[in-house]
């Protein structure tokens, strides 16, 4: 893609997140069960622990996608990368501005500020710091 405006980042970002969502859960390997199935009586059965089911697996080109776009995450700061990742997840705003301290329209401010710093990037803007004398 050429062109990338804020929309394009944080639609981007939001499928990463559901990516990584959909992603199997690590497990250890090696380790297997020996004792036969045996069937339970139905009081056994509410003690149970609810399987857990999960969306079809994503494609490799999904993955490849959300791995571009964990490296965008570099660009940011820790604290901008917890907001855009919490927005990205779904987060609603008076939860993330509890989170960082602040009201939902800073929340909001800084999470496009984020953004945009991110499509400056990608646009090859790279804008050099203050503090550093060249």
């Amino acid at each position: 893609m050429d062109e990338w405006d804020i929309d394009d980042v944080a639609a981007r970002f939001a499928e990463a997140a559901e990516t990584g969502r959909r992603l199997p859960p690590a497990r250890v390997q090696g380790y297997f069960n020996v004792w036969p199935a045996f069937a339970r009586d139905l009081r056994e059965t509410f003690a149970m622990e609810e399987p857990e089911y999960r969306c079809l697996p994503p494609s490799p080109a999904a993955i490849d996608r959300m791995l571009e776009t964990m490296h965008w995450m570099l660009w940011l700061e820790v604290e901008q990368r917890h907001l855009v990742w919490m927005r990205a997840r779904q987060y609603d705003w008076q939860d993330i501005a509890k989170r960082f301290g602040c009201c939902r329209t800073t929340a909001w401010r800084r999470w496009q500020r984020a953004l945009q710093k991110v499509t400056d990037e990608l646009h090859g803007q790279v804008r050099i710091p203050e503090n550093l004398n060249t």
